[in-house]
Order: C-alpha cells, then structure tokens, then sequence
C-alpha cells in the first residue's frame, strides 16, 4: 500500500509552531548528504571517519588541541552522563534553581546518585559570589561530612530563561571554580543562538578557555539529533567513553552524530542558522513590544516570553503553537515563543497580525 503525501498533508491540521526550536527535521544540507552516504559502510560507536574529522574541526574552532569531542544522541543523556562521570558518589552539582538538570529532566541527575544543589537565580543565571557562598557554607559547617559536597558547577547558555552570559561573568565563575576546585560544565543545547545573540561579548573559544566541559547543541540548531560533548579537561577525559556505554548513550551508529556535525561547520552553517533565528525572535519581539506587550524576561535570544491576558493567548490557540509557562495573575499567563533555525519570516508576521486582532 502506497502512502499519499498530498492525502496526509490534508489530514494534518496547519499550525505553525513557535514551542520549541526541534520541531521541524533537519537543515536540508544535512539530508542531502545523508542521502549521498546513505549506502556507505562505516566503523560503529563514534569510531568513524567522520567523528574523527569532526574532533579536528572542532579543536580548531576552539584553538584547543588537547579537546577531545563525543557524541550523545539528547540534552539530557548529555547532562546526566558528563555529571555523573565527574562526581564522587557523595557529591552534587551546583546549578540555578531555573536550571534544565534542576526543573526538566524528570530528576535524571538524582537518578544516577546526585543531588542537584540549587541557587536561586538571576535572570536564570548564578553568580561567581554565589557560587563561592555556597561552598563556604558548606565547608564552615562543623557537619559537612553529613551533607552532600559541592562537587562541579553547571551552568546553561542560554539559560532557560533565554539570557546568556557575559564574557566577564563567564570568567568570574571560572576563577572561582578553579579557586575551589569545582569543573565547570556549560549545557550548550543552544550555544549557538547565545552566541548569536545581541549583546554576546564571549564566542567559542571563550567557552573552551573558562569551561573544562560543554556541550553544543545539534538537535535545537539543525540536526536530526545529537549533542557534542566537549572535554577540555585531560584530568576529565580518561574513560568518558566507558561513561557513554554504561549510561546508555553509545550509538551504535554514531557517525550520524558525526556526519551532522560536520555538516553544520561547513561554511558557518550553525552559526547562520543561528542568526537567523535570532534574528527573527528580536522582529517578534519588537513587533509585540510596539502592541503594547510586556515581557516576563529579557531575552536577548531565540526564546522570548511575553505576558498576555488569557483572552488573547486563547485566541491564539487554534493556529499557533507555543508553551503556557505560568499565571502573571487572575487574568494573563506567561507564555513562551521560540523561533528556530527553520522559522520563516512570514510565520512571524503572521503571529504579530494574529495578536493584533485578538487584542483588539
């Protein structure tokens, strides 16, 4: 039996997404040459050509040679696997309260045996002096042996709140860590719309100087899957791949992973996708901004959060998807928009336009 697109496209009620950023496939580049290898045989585990010359790229793009890049196919497994490989069984991870591992992985650090030692926010992000509190805290009590020890910190850029962080801030936390002795970890599941952002002083390099882990995201920016794991530490590379198995995490097809990425570095692809939906997130946002919309964060980002009454978001609805986040009040909800490396620019005037009548 034949399938008909055309049939399944009809039966398929139209509604354009602004919920998430890996709602559409992959980059048609990143097609195209799956499709070109499709038949080719290839070693299994991350132990291909392509993962290899994606470790090259990457140590090159960071100007660190010692770099050593894994791939996991999801964010969390990602998450779980680098922090669970870096802790002692006694330790936690030091992470904003807003933070993904703290509020949506369904506990999947506690899963693997650690706690995750949550610091109130700012803007989604945590601070050196926080940082510094909390193990002074920690290490003051005359009964720290019956508590969990700080032992890593993880910070996310952008957070989940859509803010990134500063070149400044980003080197204040990495003196402090090196200082307490804590690896610090940044979940990169959009690194590239942070970077793309208006106002980042920091880029690639930056990251890979101050973290001695982070991750890029491939499934939020243009894969089909897959997240790139980047140890720069020597003392946190020996045996990582045992970590990847034994969590699971070890593709036995991991040259898609691979292909992918290599793929996206052609001709700063990641980074232009990057752009473009960050581009298209701050024409939302000024467009909402001249209706007279509030915001719940400022985002600089792919992410933007407006406030809206609850008679305009049920408007909305019917043809566009996006995420309810929490009430304001007894009349208005903070929602979540968020463009991607896919979003078209027709989509976004369609939702302005869209808001326009429900609020009028």
């Amino acid at each position: 039996m034949q399938t008909n697109p055309e049939a399944l496209k009809k039966q398929v009620k139209q509604m354009i997404e602004f919920r998430n950023d890996y709602s559409e496939g992959a980059h048609e580049s990143i097609l195209q040459v799956l499709c070109d290898i499709n038949r080719q045989q290839h070693r299994g585990y991350g132990e291909d050509t392509y993962c290899r010359q994606s470790e090259e790229i990457l140590q090159k793009m960071c100007g660190q040679p010692q770099a050593k890049l894994h791939f996991i196919p999801g964010g969390t497994l990602a998450n779980l696997t680098v922090i669970a490989s870096i802790l002692r069984p006694y330790q936690g991870v030091i992470a904003a309260d807003t933070g993904h591992i703290n509020a949506h992985e369904t506990g999947a650090i506690e899963a693997t045996g650690h706690k995750v030692l949550s610091l109130p926010n700012k803007s989604g992000k945590i601070t050196a002096s926080d940082i510094q509190m909390l193990s002074r805290q920690h290490w003051e009590d005359e009964t720290h042996e019956h508590m969990v020890q700080p032992g890593m910190v993880y910070i996310s850029n952008t957070t989940e709140l859509g803010s990134i962080y500063s070149l400044d801030e980003l080197k204040n936390i990495s003196n402090v860590c090196r200082e307490l002795q804590l690896p610090l970890f940044l979940d990169g599941a959009r690194l590239g719309y942070a970077l793309a952002s208006r106002g980042c002083d920091l880029d690639l390099q930056d990251i890979a100087q101050y973290c001695d882990v982070f991750t890029m995201g491939m499934t939020k920016q243009g894969a089909l899957f897959g997240e790139a794991v980047v140890i720069l530490n020597p003392d946190l590379q020996t045996d990582f791949r045992y970590s990847i198995k034994q969590r699971g995490g070890m593709l036995a097809k991991g040259w898609l992973m691979g292909l992918q990425f290599e793929a996206l570095m052609q001709d700063d692809l990641y980074f232009d996708l990057s752009k473009h939906a960050v581009s298209l997130a701050m024409q939302l946002r000024e467009g909402l901004e001249k209706l007279g919309v509030s915001f719940f964060a400022d985002s600089p980002s792919n992410q933007q959060f407006p406030i809206l009454p609850n008679k305009v978001i049920n408007k909305l609805r019917d043809s566009f998807g996006f995420q309810i986040i929490q009430k304001a009040d007894e009349n208005s909800s903070i929602i979540r928009f968020c463009t991607s490396w896919a979003t078209r620019e027709e989509d976004v005037r369609a939702l302005l336009e869209a808001v326009a009548r429900a609020i009028a």
